[in-house]
């Protein structure tokens, strides 16, 4: 009969038969019910997505059906690029003649500025003022005399036309410019005449040379001015007038 120990010794050397570990089981359990409901719930969220693009789909078509076709097209037109119609390049041709017109344009329309420039009234020589108008010596003199140096420059007062350009009774000689306004200027004792009957002439061009012919006692201008049909008036209250004093 074994004793006790010997029972003992064979008992622990015998294989034991392990038993499940249950918590293990549960733990597994559980993962797995996660793992299908995680799968339940994606396999839902992409029929959702895939309903979603359907219906997107199908409203953007319907949206597109709506659009009207002319639209588009003007849409696309609209966006196209634009092509520019540039015309065909054609050689110069009489380019000479061409610059000599420009040239002639150009000049006609510095003298036109500078002819609106210019003033329309001017003073007929400069030196000193000697004799009014009036009575003079027991006579009427009929203008006023500018005093100089023979050779100085007379000027005409306006733009006009010469009527008269040659020797004169008491003036030895004289100039008559008639004037656009209808008013006339006479210049007298000149030593030299610069212009001609029938000659145009403007304000401030040089008409003559100052000088002491006919009745005269010294190299001066005698001036008058004409009123437009009438006889002449004083000169000084004249060139007042147009901002001129002598």
């Amino acid at each position: 009969m074994l004793n006790s120990t010997t029972r003992a010794a064979r008992t622990g050397g015998k294989h034991r038969k392990h038993s499940p570990n249950k918590g293990r089981v549960a733990l597994v359990a559980v993962a797995t019910g996660a793992v299908s409901t995680a799968g339940a719930g994606g396999a839902a969220a992409a029929n959702l997505q895939q309903t979603s693009s359907t219906e997107a789909a199908n409203i953007e078509y319907e949206l597109a059906n709506d659009v009207d076709a002319a639209e588009i097209v003007d849409q696309v037109v609209e966006a196209a690029p634009q092509i520019l119609s540039i015309a065909e390049y054609k050689p110069t041709t009489n380019l000479e003649e061409q610059l000599g017109k420009a040239v002639q344009y150009s000049t006609e329309r510095a003298e036109a500025d500078l002819a609106a420039r210019a003033p329309s009234v001017v003073k007929p020589a400069e030196g000193t003022f000697t004799s009014g108008f009036g009575p003079r010596w027991g006579t009427m003199h009929n203008g006023i005399d500018i005093a100089n140096a023979v050779g100085t420059p007379i000027l005409s007062v306006m733009d006009g036309t010469v009527i008269d350009s040659g020797p004169a009774s008491g003036y030895g000689n004289w100039i008559r410019i008639k004037h656009d306004d209808g008013s006339m200027s006479v210049y007298g004792h000149m030593v030299s005449l610069d212009v001609a009957v029938g000659e145009r002439v403007t304000a401030g061009q040089k008409i003559a040379g100052m000088g002491s012919l006919g009745f005269s006692t010294g190299s001066h201008l005698h001036f008058e001015i004409h009123q437009p049909g009438g006889g002449p008036i004083d000169p000084q209250p004249w060139f007042a007038q147009h901002g001129i004093s002598l």
